[in-house]
């Protein structure tokens, strides 16, 4: 098959997704997983069951909830269109949301355990020093916890690169906006385009391995820190 030939636009598409979602997740999933890595309050059972349940939900029951909140009838579609007058089902926005809700547990959780292995000794030490909480985090607990980063970055993006069910139901398949990879290679196999769905998968499958030959590389070389 020619290179000419093979259909670019769901790729930077799904990379553009990735990055975005991974973005999102960084500045969401660390309050929440630092929170959880040193609160002692009853509740927190139930929060970690509310983060890793996208681990064990079927995609496309995920998928279509997502798509009823999102919708224009939808408790979050409904004022999100009463404001910006844009819909959030089957918008990049909204396949934003989705993929970030789907990839929730893949960041958290080893933000989650990173924090808990620095412990609060690092910190206490800090604090002795008349170091503020939010330098304490910066300069103490985050580069303390860079391995955790670099496995959460890795598996939310390699995550949200292959998601199918929950594109599918709030995303749709629409070229340009949401047709990511995934659905690219089904519509190309349901149309006997062997060719063209083998290159986005071989692709896939080649970027997947070379990303975690990297990580696996760079924790091997990066200190690990218990406290």
């Amino acid at each position: 098959m020619e290179a000419t030939s093979l259909d670019w636009q769901p790729v930077f598409i799904t990379l553009k997704l990735a990055a975005v979602t991974v973005l999102l997740l960084l500045a969401v999933g660390t309050p929440v997983a630092w929170w959880l890595a040193h609160t002692k309050k009853k509740w927190r059972i139930l929060v970690e069951a509310v983060v890793a349940l996208p681990l064990v939900l079927p995609p496309t029951v995920l998928g279509f909830y997502l798509l009823i909140a999102l919708g224009t009838n939808g408790v979050i579609g409904g004022w999100f269109q009463s404001v910006t007058g844009d819909s959030l089902a089957f918008s990049f926005t909204g396949l934003v949301i989705a993929s970030s809700l789907y990839s929730l547990p893949f960041v958290v959780q080893p933000l989650q355990g990173a924090f808990e292995s620095v412990g609060r000794a690092p910190l206490e030490a800090a604090w002795t020093l008349r170091a503020s909480p939010w330098d304490a985090f910066m300069s103490v607990a985050s580069p303390l916890a860079l391995r955790g980063y670099i496995t959460a970055i890795v598996l939310g993006f390699a995550h949200t690169l292959g998601e199918f069910g929950v594109v599918l139901m709030v995303g749709g398949n629409i070229p340009g906006e949401t047709r990511v990879i995934s659905i690219a290679i089904y519509d190309h196999v349901e149309s006997l385009e062997y060719m063209q769905a083998h290159a986005l998968s071989a692709g896939l499958l080649a970027f997947s391995f070379l990303v975690l030959l990297m990580v696996y590389t760079l924790n091997r070389r990066l200190p690990v820190h218990l406290s």
